[in-house]
């Protein structure tokens, strides 16, 4: 496992995008887990928080010692400068340290940049090899642009809180902000991208190539994961609705009681349905030609899953995932976060992470993912006090001490 000693950051950064200078500004979840996902594969990256409060997600949910835990996880690899934006002198500092860096990620409401000179007209001219990522609720452009916008209210508009849930049932919400995940991890491809483009339009003019604006939109990221919901709806007409535990039109594919529990099975391919079907002793459902495709067995999925269900029922779940293993069909349990933490296969694939914090307690994060064979991620610092970079990172820029205290009287600095 990599230490996480917070001093550790002169270190050489590791990872393949060691050397790429970012800067975050926004807070919450979108912009921060996507500089996070830099920052884990070696970018070198600046958040910019509000001095006093910092981002809040320092104060959401569970609080060890005053810090949320989630900030632990949200901010590793980063550095912390604390600025008021509101200020223009904190603005300047913003636009010098976008010209020497390589991207730029916020996540503030459209025309919140603008307002404080830190547009992309602004930033592109003084460093127009500057990737600008923004994340927002509904975009930068269209009817919906200036309304407010979070995860949850994205997850709606984008389809998926309508097929969440028991049929006729409340929507329910996935349990995690999975709206803003998926428009941090869209957030990233379009970084990568960009910075292909960028590699490729380098000239004696721009040297370091052009760099551009990536729109991100919440909703769209949710959208853009809703696999057949428009094509079907196009060409049939079709408004997919929730179906509780199942897939609807793959077959058989449901969540099973089991005498102590739920399994998991998804037996939809043609020869794992067979095997299901010869290990739960309905060798007449295995050879039934109606069944043997996909369409035949949705049209029959009441019957397969109840002769799934009922000879799952008098098992427990371990004995239902033994046999299911044993005829090679996908199955699996149910997990709460404490079977994570005690899976050994979780551990192995290095995706527990222990991560030594200030105080010299240990604190178990998430791992890293995608794993890449050369240049994998790493966990190089503990995440920072609110403005535990200030000082250095704006000494960097050629600040002296007299000015950085001057800023520091002002408030503008914390």
């Amino acid at each position: 496992m990599q230490s996480t000693d917070s001093s550790s950051i002169d270190a050489p950064a590791a990872g393949p995008l060691a050397g790429l200078r970012v800067v975050e500004l926004g807070q919450l979840i979108a912009g921060p887990f996507a500089a996070r996902t830099l920052a884990d594969f070696g970018a070198e990256v600046v958040k910019i928080e509000p001095p006093g409060t910092g981002d809040p997600l320092r104060q959401w949910r569970m609080l060890k010692d005053g810090t949320s835990v989630w900030w632990q996880a949200q901010s590793r690899n980063k550095r912390s400068l604390a600025l008021d934006l509101r200020e223009p002198e904190a603005q300047a500092i913003v636009r010098q340290l976008a010209t020497e860096a390589d991207v730029l990620v916020e996540n503030f409401r459209p025309g919140a940049m603008e307002g404080w000179g830190l547009g992309p007209e602004v930033l592109h001219a003084l460093n127009p090899s500057l990737v600008m990522l923004r994340i927002s609720g509904y975009g930068q452009t269209g009817p919906y642009r200036d309304r407010p916008g979070f995860g949850v209210v994205a997850e709606a508009m984008g389809g998926l809180r309508h097929l969440t849930g028991e049929p006729g049932r409340v929507p329910v919400r996935v349990g995690v902000s999975i709206g803003d995940t998926l428009a941090s991890l869209h957030g990233v491809i379009g970084v990568l991208l960009a910075l292909q483009h960028r590699h490729a339009t380098t000239s004696a003019e721009v040297p370091k190539g052009r760099g551009q604006v990536i729109d991100v939109a919440l909703y769209e990221a949710v959208f853009n994961c809703m696999e057949s919901l428009l094509p079907e709806y196009s060409a049939f007409g079709a408004v997919r609705e929730a179906a509780g535990s199942a897939l609807p039109g793959i077959a058989p594919t449901n969540a099973y009681r089991c005498s102590d529990g739920y399994a998991i099975v998804a037996g939809n391919g043609d020869s794992i349905f067979r095997r299901l079907m010869q290990c739960i002793g309905r060798a007449d459902l295995a050879a039934d030609p109606a069944l043997a495709s996909n369409a035949g067995r949705v049209a029959q999925v009441e019957k397969i899953d109840a002769a799934i269900g009922d000879w799952a029922a008098s098992r427990t779940v371990s004995a239902v995932l033994a046999s299911l293993e044993a005829a090679q069909v996908p199955a699996g349990r149910i997990y709460t976060v404490a079977d994570i933490a005690a899976d050994p296969h979780y551990a192995a694939r290095g995706m527990l992470q222990p991560a030594r914090q200030a105080d010299g307690s240990t604190l178990m994060l998430p791992g890293f993912v995608p794993k890449l064979s050369l240049t994998p991620a790493s966990h190089r610092r503990a995440a920072p006090a609110l403005g535990e970079d200030s000082d250095a990172v704006l000494r960097e820029m050629g600040l002296n001490d007299d000015q950085i205290a001057t800023l520091r009287s002002r408030g503008i600095v914390g």
